[in-house]
């Protein structure tokens, strides 16, 4: 995992130690001594995580924090604060400033490393799914963007896993003002109750005594319908370990005791409202783009939609010197199939050739319909040996299975070319990327069909 940090203070020798640590986990660093500064670099370029010091002259970190959440194009951006403050009425400050979270000094390399890359997964989340909803905007639709105004709308829906009644009660009673809490001791018992209603966060204290409290963490991060409910994790006071495994395994925050009901209310309200945003997104997105950019036949998305989202990727592999790489690939012989057994059984084809490209793609690549018995799959961050890779295992997932007929006792033996093309010089439009893959698909035809070929660099 990499990503652009900024690390903002006025004294040197912190700016130094800090950017020691991340280089060394091989993050892309940058730096600003001041709030002022630090607001222009973000207004300028790309930063994915800013670790912010609160007491600096001019403008301390309060300031540069609400600045950066009130303003569009950096309000997703996470924000650390990193203070030699240490008291609750501190981070509550923070946190109604829309700070994520808080490192005291001198920092620990451990929770540090741990909790940036904690904070930068969930915002490649984020961003992947704003990326989409920007695309839905430059295909005409709504304006996606425009659905978050930070006020909690509807009381929050609260899972709490405690195993003691009397925690049970105090956090209940702090949680009131904002949110239905359901209180459980049962671990288990709480895997099924998430998966079954809608709450806003899972809050785990891990106060059992007979009971890995990570083990639930991993449970709700594993199962489709509770990977991305929020985990709130309480832990005593040097459970610095576990707390490093649980950002680990996916907990988006934690709290510890004795709790300051003040900063659990921020806390739980920051998640509840992140997790809103990323719903409302998803639902948007779905709901808006669906019948415009989806194939009707396969469910993939069709041209109109990767045109403008290979644009977005392009550009922002571009900005990032990121590898970005296409595989299209051509079903053999395809007109042979309509010829002989008519049209549906090439749609029945089609069908299948679209859920074995989904069964292959990662979740972070586009698959899409390019048209007729063409389809392209474009995968971010990928270079080229691994690009082919993929369309390798791609490849033979078609030839290995005869393709069955709807209504008929018939099976085809299909197979299929694939051409790859990577970012690189010479190419610097998302035409010309994708003629590049058109002609390696061609020499792949040209060599007897059934085979990857990837375009000369």
């Amino acid at each position: 995992m990499t990503a652009r940090i900024l690390v903002v203070d006025d004294i040197p020798a912190n700016v130094k130690l800090l950017e020691a640590r991340l280089l060394a986990e091989y993050f892309d660093v940058l730096t600003a001594e001041n709030g002022y500064r630090a607001l222009e670099i973000c207004e300028q370029t790309q930063v994915d995580l800013i670790l912010l010091d609160i007491m600096m002259p001019g403008m301390d970190g309060f300031e540069v924090c609400e600045r950066l959440k009130a303003n569009p194009r950096t309000q997703h951006i996470p924000v650390v604060m990193v203070t030699a403050l240490d008291q609750p009425s501190d981070r509550v400050r923070g946190l109604k400033a829309g700070a994520d979270d808080f490192l005291t000094k001198p920092v620990n390399d451990l929770q540090l490393i741990s909790r940036v890359k904690s904070l930068v997964r969930l915002k490649s989340l984020t961003d992947e799914l704003r990326i989409r909803a920007e695309t839905a905007q430059n295909i005409g639709m709504e304006d996606l963007l425009r659905i978050h105004d930070g006020r909690l709308d509807e009381v929050g829906q609260i899972l709490l896993v405690d195993g003691r009644a009397s925690s049970q009660e105090r956090i209940i009673r702090a949680l009131k003002p904002i949110a239905e809490v359901v209180a459980m001791s049962d671990p288990q018992a709480a895997v099924f109750e998430a998966a079954e209603n809608g709450f806003d966060l899972v809050i785990v204290n891990a106060n059992f005594d007979d009971y890995d409290p990570l083990r639930l963490c991993s449970q709700l991060r594993t199962l489709e319908r509770t990977r991305f409910i929020p985990v709130l994790l309480i832990a005593d006071q040097g459970a610095e370990s576990m707390i490093v495994r649980a950002l680990d395994l996916g907990v988006n925050d934690y709290l510890i005791r004795p709790l300051d009901p003040n900063e659990l209310v921020a806390r739980c309200l920051t998640q509840i409202r992140r997790k809103r945003f990323n719903d409302r997104l998803r639902t948007s997105v779905k709901q808006t783009i669906e019948l415009a950019v989806t194939d009707g036949l396969t469910g993939l998305s069709n041209r109109r939609y990767l045109d403008n989202h290979l644009k977005i990727l392009f550009a922002r592999a571009q900005a990032r010197g990121r590898p970005l790489s296409v595989c299209i690939t051509d079903i053999d012989r395809f007109k042979l199939v309509n010829d002989t057994h008519g049209h549906d059984a090439g749609d029945d084809v089609l069908r299948e050739f679209a859920n074995r490209i989904r069964s292959t793609v990662r979740g972070a690549d586009l698959a899409c319909r390019f048209g007729g018995e063409e389809f392209v799959v474009v995968m971010p961050d990928t270079p080229a040996d691994v690009a082919v890779v993929i369309a390798e295992r791609l490849r033979a997932i078609i030839e290995g299975k005869p393709f069955a007929l709807k209504g008929a006792d018939v099976a085809l033996n299909v197979t299929a070319s694939m051409g790859i093309a990577t970012v690189g010089p010479g190419i610097e439009t998302p035409e010309q990327f994708l003629k590049h893959a058109d002609r390696a698909l061609y020499e792949a035809k040209k060599a007897g069909r059934n085979r990857v070929v990837a375009a000369a660099a």
